[in-house]
């Protein structure tokens, strides 16, 4: 999963500075997280991370060579309780692939904000009321 996270940041996060990406981060940035994922053939297409006490859905990672095969919403689909059961995530801005894919998927916008140099969207699913 680590290879898999690495390269596909490094395919989709262009505003990143690509030595700033590595494999070891996977390993902080999902500690504690409840992970699904999805393999085929023992090679592994995608996972995702969820921080359970808020339902945040803090990665979604689809392998960079399998885009638009439904892998990122057999993921979601995979997760207690969905689509009726609340979740939320937060997307740069400028990622305008994996935004469209959140709407396809039935997020829609809770809010905005600006961290670590960048604009992002709060993105909801399933019964959270927007605040």
């Amino acid at each position: 999963m680590r290879d898999l996270f690495l390269r596909s940041r490094r395919s989709a996060f262009v505003w990143e500075e690509r030595s700033s990406l590595r494999a070891e981060d996977f390993d902080i940035q999902t500690v504690d997280e409840l992970k699904y994922v999805a393999v085929d053939a023992g090679r592994i297409l995608g996972f995702i991370s969820v921080w359970e006490p808020d339902s945040f859905i803090h990665h979604l990672h689809v392998d960079p060579e399998l885009p638009r095969r439904g892998i990122g919403s057999a993921l979601l689909g995979a997760l207690p309780g969905w689509p009726t059961a609340p979740y939320r995530l937060k997307c740069v801005a400028v990622n305008t692939p994996a935004l469209a894919f959140y709407r396809a998927n039935q997020f829609t916008q809770a809010g905005d904000g600006h961290a670590d140099g960048q604009d992002y969207l709060l993105l909801q699913s399933g019964g959270i009321p927007s605040p």
